[in-house]
């Protein structure tokens, strides 16, 4: 079910979609330390509240605010989430991050983050997959053929974004994780500012930076530089990993923070810039049983192929890939391989023009083609299909 006017997005009142003249498909034009820091993203206040907020007795401060960061979506849990948490089992969380007030913005936004992690405290083992903004795939609830996987949060909410993932994953999203991205640069500026090492020179907006010149940035130069991808090489995949290094950078600021003010200032920013599901007493919970969980860290990319259709661009993962990627995420979780069926490129029902690498129509077949007879791959789960997807 998707929550058209969903309390969980942050612009509540804002029109679901752009206006015409921004439509939200463009045209086509390291450590272990620093990987370690990205389940920062997924739970940034519990390293937060673990490291300090009972040496300086801000408890129940922040658990005032988690109450108020709180928002529980209309897509019906695929697990017990509870029971998983006190047997201690691994768990799945979907990061988003979205552009809500991100460089200026004041619309709904998209989720130009998405990634899927999971936390296995039974082998010290975390993994974080990253899907791509420009993805192709079919959203419940969209009057499109397909979309980009980014738009889901516009179309649908957070609900819509969840269940997007589900069904193109085959997996249990347990919780979610919001983030606005605008809010980046407060929680930069909260915690004194980061130091980097650009991986690449180039100067884009409040950014200006030189491959492997350590440079400390401010929160506008933190959020230009985890934003820039038109004149990266790697495109999306180069914006993901200099958005994980930035990511690292804040939580091992976090992690040496000892004022009682700057504790008082994230928490504040946190407030107003993050929401999720996790309840305080969850957090609590991970903090004390899944910390350990981060002994190794596995970083993946759902890998898609350029693709221009109808004179757009995207990335057009084969049905092979999400399999892959999905039995993977779900090994970590403990479950078998899904027996359901994944989708390749989804061509439109009235037919377009597109380019896909060296794959010409003809190829069809093997990536896979949506029809209405394939609805129940994408559409939103039932109680008959939890035992097909092996929850």
């Amino acid at each position: 079910m998707m929550d058209n006017n969903n309390k969980n997005d942050f612009s509540a009142s804002s029109p679901l979609r752009r206006e015409n003249n921004h439509d939200h498909r463009k045209r086509a034009p390291h450590k272990k330390r620093r990987t370690l820091s990205l389940i920062g993203l997924i739970i940034v206040l519990i390293l937060f509240y673990g490291a300090g907020v009972y040496a300086h007795g801000l408890l129940g401060a922040a658990q005032q605010t988690l109450d108020k960061t709180y928002q529980k979506t209309k897509v019906k849990k695929l697990r017990n989430v509870s029971q998983v948490l006190k047997k201690k089992k691994p768990f799945s969380i979907l990061l988003l991050g979205t552009d809500t007030g991100d460089l200026g913005r004041t619309d709904k936004g998209r989720t130009d983050t998405i990634i899927v992690a999971t936390i296995n405290p039974k082998t010290k083992r975390a993994t974080l997959t990253s899907i791509p903004r420009d993805t192709q795939v079919k959203i419940t609830g969209s009057s499109n053929s397909y979309d980009k996987i980014n738009s889901a949060y516009t179309i649908g909410g957070t609900s819509a974004a969840i269940t997007t993932v589900q069904n193109t994953l085959h997996i249990p999203i347990d919780f979610y994780l919001l983030v606005n991205m605008g809010g980046l640069s407060k929680l930069v500026n909260a915690v004194g500012g980061v130091s980097i090492d650009p991986l690449l020179t180039f100067h884009y907006s409040y950014a200006n930076v030189t491959k492997g010149k350590t440079v400390t940035l401010n929160g506008n130069e933190a959020l230009a530089y985890s934003r820039m991808r038109y004149t990266d090489p790697e495109g999306d995949y180069g914006r993901q990993k200099r958005q994980k290094q930035v990511i690292g950078a804040i939580v091992s600021k976090l992690l040496t923070i000892t004022s009682i003010s700057n504790f008082q200032k994230i928490l504040n920013t946190v407030k107003d810039n993050m929401q999720t599901d996790l309840t305080f007493n969850d957090m609590m919970t991970i903090e004390t049983n899944y910390k350990d969980a981060a002994g190794t860290i596995k970083s993946y990319v759902l890998q898609g192929e350029d693709a221009t259709i109808g004179g757009l661009s995207y990335q057009v993962a084969t049905a092979e890939e999400k399999q892959k990627i999905s039995n993977k995420i779900r090994s970590e979780l403990g479950l078998n391989p899904s027996t359901a069926t994944f989708a390749g490129q989804i061509y439109s029902s009235y037919g377009s023009s597109s380019t896909y690498g060296a794959t010409s129509s003809s190829s069809r077949s093997t990536y896979g083609t949506y029809s209405s007879s394939s609805s129940s791959t994408y559409g939103a789960y039932s109680s008959s299909s939890r035992s097909r997807y092996g929850y």
